[in-house]
């Protein structure tokens, strides 16, 4: 299965333009799905921008390498090989800018379980909750104690 999975709220808490807490469960049920043969999408709004093109207050005003972070944060984290915000796969049978996956995690689709961590400011995925649904639905073949591991820190 290809699965796309969100970055800020779903992978990290919410801290924007900053990388946030490691939501617990993320890295190791993402871990789980590469080993059990799934592709992974960093299905994310994050990106790298030389300077702002809006005059809008609402967006980050400065530039950065967001999306650089990101990616860094996960292959430092073993979660590497991972398309980010396309499927290449897609090429042959659509021109749409939406990246093709079988499931999409993220925080802001409806359904998703979400938990709030000690801050509460905002909630993040429940990765226990995910993980459960992962191997009720024949995704994840073993059970959460079964291929559970140890977080990096």
């Amino acid at each position: 299965m290809i699965i796309a999975i969100d970055f800020d709220g779903t992978i990290v808490e919410h801290q924007f333009p900053d990388i946030g807490r490691e939501v617990p469960g993320a890295i190791r049920v993402m871990k789980a799905l590469q080993e059990s043969g799934h592709q992974l999408i960093l299905w994310t709004m994050r990106s790298d921008i030389e300077e702002p093109h809006s005059e809008d207050p609402t967006i980050i005003p400065e530039g950065g390498d967001y999306l650089t972070q990101a990616v860094q944060y996960l292959n430092q984290r073993g979660v590497t090989g991972f398309w980010v915000n396309c499927n290449p796969e897609q090429t042959t049978w659509t021109h749409s800018p939406k990246a093709y996956a079988h499931i999409y995690i993220d925080d802001a689709a409806l359904g998703c379980p979400l938990t709030r961590g000690v801050q509460g400011d905002r909630p993040y995925v429940d990765w226990q909750k995910i993980e459960i649904g992962l191997i009720e639905n024949g995704i994840l073949p073993t059970t959460p104690k079964e291929h559970s591991t140890k977080e990096t820190p």
